[in-house]
């Protein structure tokens, strides 16, 4: 039995469909990832399958249960986590995750010992007693992460999590997940960050409500046309427009310091870009075909 499964599920708000025909399902004990640009659908879908808001059409169950008729029921297997979680800034970090649990009506018996494996599990005891409204960004979210699983879910729906949060939060949050995975946890996470979909299972790209693409990250960078070649000079940006204005290829893109373009001729793409940027005066310190990133796909998908 899956434990999310979608059959052309759709929302619509007026005359913008937000999530058009969805269907795929999420295996019980992986991490999914719900991947695309803002605007891509991916928070309507969240807030469909944790039962928050009634679809227009189709249909979803989340372990065995509809999400319209057994709404109620569900919420007792799920947890949701929006991208602004209800924290309560003047009340500690003990005193938030206490107010979860009594939320989620978690018996004060064994109550204790589960609070402090949260916290030690999200490196938060030193912190207890520190109102919420003081921590960091990171910190916060790692907070909401143990008020979400007070009740201990069986799915939990993580709505772009790390979204503004520091690179090494982002590590310590992703770390999190990974053990949640060996206590059999569902995760649905969506995320605009490419390289977080790396660290995924499993993930469905989406685009204006829309599902391009669903499978492992290797899977979907197989439907890339084509080979990426990276060309790496002085100037990033100003190589990019001269080999966007005067190579016929599909795409061209800025990665950092790199460019990478498109090709399905490597040999004559690779000599041209070398005689263009050379014409133009820009030094060009090597091109050579690399293995393509989700972000390459993707755009090369939406094209």
């Amino acid at each position: 039995m899956p434990a999310v499964r979608l059959e052309k599920l759709t929302r619509r708000f007026g005359e913008l469909t937000a999530v058009d025909n969805l269907s795929f399902e999420v295996a019980e004990g992986e991490i999914f990832g719900l991947v695309g640009p803002d605007g891509a659908g991916k928070t309507t879908t969240m807030r469909l399958l944790a039962a928050i808001m009634d679809p227009t059409a189709g249909d979803a169950w989340v372990m065995d249960k509809h999400i319209v008729r057994d709404a109620e029921p569900l919420k007792d297997d799920i947890s949701y986590m929006s991208q602004r979680f209800g924290l309560y800034p003047d009340l500690t970090v003990g005193e938030n995750i206490d107010f979860y649990a009594d939320l989620f009506g978690v018996p004060r018996r064994g109550r204790e010992e589960k609070v402090q494996r949260l916290l030690a599990f999200s490196n938060l005891t030193p912190f207890r007693k520190r109102l919420a409204g003081n921590l960091s960004g990171g910190m916060k979210q790692k907070l909401g992460l143990a008020c979400a699983l007070i009740h201990t879910p069986k799915v939990l729906f993580l709505d772009e999590p790390t979204n503004g949060v520091d690179p090494v939060s982002r590590r310590d949050f992703w770390r999190i997940l990974y053990q949640l995975l060996r206590e059999k946890v569902t995760i649905i996470v969506s995320t605009a960050y490419l390289d977080e979909a790396e660290r995924c299972n499993r993930i469905a790209l989406l685009h204006k409500g829309k599902l391009l693409a669903c499978g492992t990250p290797d899977e979907v960078k197989k439907l890339l046309r084509g080979t990426i070649l990276e060309v790496r000079t002085d100037n990033a940006r100003r190589a990019a427009s001269l080999l966007r204005s005067e190579l016929h290829t599909d795409q061209v893109g800025i990665f950092g310091d790199r460019v990478h373009v498109l090709t399905t001729n490597v040999d004559r793409t690779s000599a041209d870009a070398a005689r263009v940027l050379q014409r133009s005066g820009l030094a060009l310190h090597g091109i050579r075909p690399v293995e393509p990133s989700l972000e390459d796909v993707f755009v090369s998908v939406l094209e």
